[in-house]
């Protein structure tokens, strides 16, 4: 294994706690993008979280590490739609830029192939610049891109929505 392969397994309830810290990571990193603050006890939202870890069939939670160190997390949605959605991914910035992020989205939508979503805002100008280059690795020239309003929030920026299918074929 190269340093810059991560491991990707299925979380489990007993990788909640570890989830849940890099959660507050993932969701501070968000809050310059839509100006959300943290909650007064000091965690942000977790409807995702929670919902990732309901053990519902069409949510699929997944811990990312690179040895001993979790490194990240990836939140799986519409497991039984036609189209899945890449709910929630994040990589700490200590491995950013070093191919950990597309080696771990790569075996994610390898679990499930199919009809892939992922959104992201515009005004994160390093989201826009990995997403659209995982398009074009696990789909070359065959992805698409487009801008949605996000639902219930007309004061925010429509998100901008990656689409592809993996494997591309």
């Amino acid at each position: 294994m190269t340093s810059s392969e991560p491991t990707v397994r299925p979380a489990t309830p007993a990788d909640r706690p570890t989830v849940e810290r890099l959660w507050l990571m993932f969701r501070h990193d968000l809050s310059e993008f839509g100006g959300q603050l943290p909650n007064p006890d000091g965690t942000f939202r977790s409807e995702r979280l929670e919902a990732a870890f309901s053990g519902s069939g069409d949510w699929a939670p997944y811990l990312i590490s690179r040895g001993e160190h979790p490194v990240g997390f990836a939140f799986v949605r519409a497991l039984s739609a036609p189209i899945r959605v890449l709910n929630s991914f994040f990589v700490v910035r200590g491995v950013r830029r070093e191919g950990v992020g597309l080696a771990a989205v790569r075996e994610v939508v390898a679990r499930h192939p199919g009809e892939w979503e992922v959104a992201f805002q515009d005004d994160n100008a390093d989201a826009v610049r990995f997403w659209r280059r995982v398009g074009e690795e696990l789909a070359p020239g065959a992805w698409s891109e487009e801008r949605r309003p996000v639902r219930g929030r007309p004061d925010l920026a429509p998100d901008v929505w990656v689409s592809f299918r993996y494997p591309s074929s």
